[in-house]
């Protein structure tokens, strides 16, 4: 599918075709003549929670699908795929449809049921628990956000990178002479069930640009809050992705989720100007609203979307 039909099939629901046209002949014109050409095509999802929804394959082959004919350098999913039980396989089997690099981020559903993190990684065929690659002269870092440290005993997920981890993610980072973009399950810039060692990592990316002498580290794209959000902290984009497949909700008492209808996705592109647009998915919930948050609740709201956004670099 050339660039034309991707963007038109990502905004159907928010106006007529027509108009949508005319707004991609608009925005076609305006790229024709700032100069601009994409350096870097992503394609993005994440949180599909496949055993816990029943339509995941449905709403995988659907990504998938179009994935193949907009066919990005790579596609990553950031976490909670699925974990690897004989059932899923079919699942497995419609990821790998993709013709193109794709990549996995863990999150802290994928080890249900007491998996280990390797077992993850070999199921999925994943290039480790965490890694970096190189694509189109940009770096690549996907962290593992689900280590417990050592002699924590407490109760729930573990949301935590180890000193190991956090050594070999500097080490990485400050070898690259190439600017950077980090994914990573939790969000390393949300205080609320994100990585608990989100300060120190801040600090760590910040000190890192400071000695490059400019903005090396660009993105850092986080899943498993079923959020849609952008934060920018000394020069450094902070961007939530939401769910494939449904959020959660903040009623009075405990949690509840409201499922959208179709399944939500991003789209990024970085441009050889120094901009960056995310193109991403709109929905609506599936036969139901989504319960009213409670009035004390201050996380960030539940959206059936993914906001388009443009963002200089």
């Amino acid at each position: 599918m050339k660039r034309r039909n991707f963007l038109i099939s990502t905004l159907i629901g928010t106006g007529s075709l027509s108009g949508i046209q005319n707004l991609y002949a608009k925005t076609e014109a305006s790229a024709a003549l700032s100069g601009k050409k994409p350096l870097v095509r992503i394609g993005i999802c994440t949180d599909l929670h496949q055993d816990l929804i029943k339509d995941g394959e449905k709403r995988l082959q659907s990504f998938i699908n179009e994935m193949n004919q907009h066919k990005p350098d790579f596609i990553i999913q950031m976490g909670d795929f699925c974990i690897p039980k004989e059932k899923n396989k079919n699942l497995m089997g419609i990821w790998n449809q993709f013709t193109g690099p794709k990549y996995h981020v863990i999150g802290n559903h994928d080890t249900d049921g007491g998996f280990t993190h390797d077992q993850v990684v070999d199921f999925w065929s994943a290039k480790g628990k965490y890694y970096s690659f190189d694509t189109n002269g940009y770096h690549f870092v996907v962290l593992n956000g689900n280590e417990r440290p050592e002699g924590d005993t407490s109760k729930g997920y573990p949301r935590s990178m180890n000193p190991a981890q956090i050594k070999w993610m500097k080490q990485d980072l400050e070898a690259t002479s190439l600017p950077a973009i980090v994914f990573c399950h939790q969000g390393i810039d949300n205080d609320q069930d994100g990585l608990k060692e989100g300060a120190l990592i801040r600090l760590i990316f910040e000190r890192i640009n400071k000695k490059a002498g400019f903005n090396k580290i660009q993105f850092v794209f986080s899943g498993h809050h079923h959020e849609d959000y952008h934060n920018v902290y000394n020069g450094i984009n902070y961007v939530q992705i939401n769910s494939i497949s449904y959020q959660f909700t903040h009623p009075v008492t405990g949690y509840d989720f409201a499922h959208t209808k179709e399944p939500l996705w991003a789209f990024l592109t970085i441009y050889t100007n120094g901009t960056a647009e995310i193109k991403g998915r709109k929905s609506e919930y599936m036969g139901q609203e989504a319960t009213q948050n409670d009035p004390d609740y201050n996380g960030y709201p539940n959206v059936p979307y993914i906001s388009d956004r443009a963002i200089k670099i």
